[in-house]
């Protein structure tokens, strides 16, 4: 075999072992996905044998309250997570890129990116230890567990993620063109909402895809956290699951699994769109200079 029939087996070698490599990958991701969908549709209440097509489970689904009210409940909390997690995220990710120099700037950095690291069974027992002497001291009902609680715990968690996503974002950014805007006259705030707002839409926009669904399926902080009445949706399954997974379980899952999978999907082909305008508005600015 000359030289260069191996060169070439070994470049066809290599390019299909990685193709198999990554089909493996995504079949080990997502049949387990494929097989809970599937089973969504079992005739049998056992989700080990397949009893025939039917819609039965999701009829029952649209009468059991305890499912539909947690998952009422954990949808609001998501979308109370994710809206203030991006809010103080890109405050604290242009806190950090635009400020190269404060005092205690280390230990803001480290404070709010603690919680990528931290456990959340730490995160969670330090919360309810300190929401249990908060309400000890004050006597405000404003500390007893339930949406309130729940709320700041995943907050704390979602803006550490929407802080590295945004400041990423800000990062790469070019600072010429908020050079650019100060010196045509634009105030501080003005270049903000003008100018840098606008360029950092796209990483907010999956900084709050990120966080609501961190939030959404969260189940170890939710469990500290939770009172009497204010139970999620994953906390719900999780109990209903350690007593055997049932095709109910596997019919909120599939729904809760489509939702999500048509918000991204929507929101990637939104981005992506968003992308390319703002990549043809600028070569045909560039194009105006020159």
């Amino acid at each position: 075999m000359m030289v260069g029939d191996r060169s070439l087996f070994g470049a066809n070698f290599a390019r299909r072992f990685g193709r198999a490599w990554l089909l493996g990958g995504f079949v080990f991701l997502y049949l387990p996905i494929v097989t809970l969908v599937v089973y969504s549709f079992n005739n049998s209440p056992l989700p080990t044998r397949w009893g025939g097509f039917t819609l039965q489970w999701y009829v029952k689904l649209a009468s059991d309250q305890e499912i539909l009210g947690g998952l009422w409940l954990s949808l609001k909390i998501a979308f109370l997570s994710a809206t203030s997690s991006v809010v103080l995220g890109t405050l604290a990710a242009f806190t950090l890129v635009k400020y190269r120099r404060f005092g205690g700037r280390t230990l803001f950095s480290g404070m709010v990116t603690a919680p990528l690291v931290m456990p959340e069974v730490i995160v969670g027992l330090s919360l309810l230890l300190m929401l249990v002497a908060l309400q000890r001291t004050t006597g405000s009902a404003l500390f007893d567990r339930g949406l309130t609680t729940i709320w700041l715990g995943h907050l704390l968690l979602g803006m550490a993620y929407a802080t590295v996503v945004i400041q990423a974002r800000l990062v790469d950014l070019n600072p010429q063109l908020e050079e650019a805007a100060m010196d045509l006259g634009a105030r501080p705030h003005q270049v903000f909402l003008l100018v840098t707002l606008p360029l950092i839409l796209q990483a907010l926009a999956s900084a709050w895809l990120l966080t609501f669904t961190l939030s959404l399926d969260d189940v170890v902080i939710s469990a500290f956290l939770s009172g009497p009445g204010s139970t999620t949706m994953p906390l719900v399954i999780f109990s209903r699951a350690r007593l055997g997974v049932s095709p109910s379980v596997n019919a909120v899952a599939t729904v809760i699994i489509v939702v999500v999978a048509v918000c991204v999907t929507a929101a990637s082909v939104w981005i992506a769109r968003a992308e390319r305008k703002r990549a043809a508005e600028i070569n045909a600015a560039l194009r105006g200079q020159t």
